[in-house]
């Protein structure tokens, strides 16, 4: 059987430093949103569901992103802190596991990456009730036209107190890189104090 190599390629120290190596690699390759993730979590119940969500921030106490609490995957978050992450970047034939439990950001950091987005996506945040049922489009855009006469071009527009970030601090990370044949090479790293530890695993 031909192997394109007897090692694995997947560094066994920090997993901290060879997530932001491989994310500057999607960022570099990727032709579309390399901070794109699946996001899965779960009802009290155990019922599962997944959606994409994009990472705004990342490092070793964990990994950020921001949604409407009031929204699906909000009332799953605040019933059952915990979630997985998943990133895969095609162009790279790669992919990375993440799990852990969530907790909601500050109240100042989630005021400062809203306002740091553009105008146009504060004013959709604001008038936006996620997930809800909405009879007609029309009646987004007439909350949308609400929002902008209550907030006028150069005026702050108000965080809603239920628009807030939550971050997921890793127990474990799994890293998986495609290999001719189905030989992927594939590394899990769990957590162990402060430290991590890591083994292979069958592709």
């Amino acid at each position: 059987m031909n192997r394109d190599d007897e090692t694995s390629a997947i560094p066994t120290g920090d997993p901290f430093v060879t997530f932001d190596a491989w994310f500057a690699e999607a960022q570099a390759a990727e032709p579309n949103d390399p901070n794109a993730m699946a996001l899965a979590t779960a009802t009290p119940a155990g019922a599962p569901s997944v959606r994409m969500v994009l990472l705004k921030g990342h490092g070793p106490d964990g990994f950020v992103f921001y949604t409407n609490a009031h929204s699906r995957k909000g009332g799953e978050i605040r019933a059952n802190m915990q979630a997985a992450l998943l990133f895969h970047w095609k162009s790279l034939r790669r992919q990375i596991r993440i799990e852990g439990p969530l907790e909601e950001v500050s109240a100042g950091m989630a005021d400062a990456y809203f306002h740091s987005r553009p105008r146009v996506s504060q004013l959709a945040s604001a008038a936006s009730d996620q997930s809800r049922p909405l009879a007609d489009r029309g009646d987004y855009y007439a909350r949308l036209a609400e929002v902008e006469a209550r907030f006028p071009e150069g005026s702050v527009i108000e965080r809603p107190s239920h628009w807030t970030g939550f971050r997921l601090a890793p127990t474990a990370i799994e890293f998986w890189l495609d290999r001719p044949g189905r030989m992927h090479d594939r590394r899990r790293f769990e957590r162990q104090g402060e430290g991590w530890s890591s083994t292979l695993l069958y592709p």
